[in-house]
């Protein structure tokens, strides 16, 4: 009995460092974040007073806030929506295997491999508002992609599609390669087409790739940064000042971390309650098998 009640508990003794390195790293930063968001705090982030939700009324008063807040919901599907079509389409194409379909493969990837900052002095090049602009060369116009309010966060927003189709399209290239052969020869036997195998076949048994990269998208969009900071720095007139980068110049800029800590909670709400729908929806949007 002795050896059972030993072995059992194995398992959790081999947790115990994973345990404590999300306690200091994670937990422990996170109930810190809660707090202070109630509080005064000095330049250094320490408390100095307790103010109960007084942090929360300000940001929501703050015009600035709330245009950043409005931003931040309309960035996550202007980047969502485009990066899963695109890398389904990528995906449906590098599907079918033939000769040489292992260029391809890591030609679509390749953007998971290039780090935020070089990939944003790339596109600010290419995006440049003068005629040397390649994207504007090859289109005949003279567009500020990322010095005009009414372009800038369009600007932005390609360029963190082009950051995060590669991953999305691992994942669905992994799901769509995943279907089992007896489905696709019994569909092929039935007549169907290749588009009928991929929309009736392929799409429903890879759903739970399909819907796990949709969310991933939406997520990650929330926290995307390091393009808006090297692009655009919120401008022109806080036309990309999404909510990470309101909460960067509050903390590092401004050093106002109660306004920040504030601000770090309305995102994670948010972000909250996407996983929660997330959860809400896997069983009627998602096929195991």
């Amino acid at each position: 009995m002795k050896l059972r009640k030993h072995g059992n508990a194995a398992p959790y003794l081999f947790l115990l460092p994973s345990v404590f390195i999300f306690a200091i790293f994670v937990f422990m930063p996170f109930i810190r974040t809660v707090f202070l968001s109630f509080t005064l705090t000095n330049s250094r982030g320490e408390m100095v007073e307790f103010v109960g939700l007084e942090n929360y009324i300000k940001q929501f008063s703050s015009p600035i806030f709330r245009n950043s807040l409005k931003l931040t919901l309309i960035f996550a599907p202007l980047v969502g929506v485009p990066t899963f079509f695109a890398a389904y389409f990528l995906a449906a194409l590098a599907n079918v295997r033939a000769r040489g379909s292992r260029i391809y493969e890591v030609m679509y990837s390749l953007p998971m491999a290039v780090a935020s900052a070089p990939a944003a002095a790339i596109w600010f090049m290419l995006l440049s508002s003068s005629r040397a602009g390649i994207i504007n060369h090859i289109l005949g116009t003279d567009i500020r992609w990322l010095l005009d309010a009414r372009f800038a966060l369009f600007g932005v927003a390609f360029v963190t599609i082009w950051l995060n189709v590669g991953t999305s399209f691992i994942f669905l290239l992994t799901g769509f390669r995943n279907v089992p052969d007896e489905l696709l020869e019994s569909a092929r036997i039935d007549g169907a087409g290749y588009f009928k195998r991929l929309f009736s076949v392929i799409t429903p048994v890879a759903s739970p790739q399909i819907f796990f990269v949709i969310f991933l998208n939406i997520i990650s969009s929330f926290q995307s940064f390091a393009q808006i900071r090297l692009l655009t720095q919120g401008g022109p007139s806080y036309s990309t000042n999404v909510l990470v980068y309101t909460i960067y110049q509050a903390a590092i800029r401004d050093s106002r971390f109660e306004t920040a800590f504030a601000q770090s909670m309305v995102l994670f709400v948010i972000i909250l309650v996407i996983t929660i729908i997330q959860f809400k929806t896997e069983n009627r949007m998602v096929h195991y098998q």
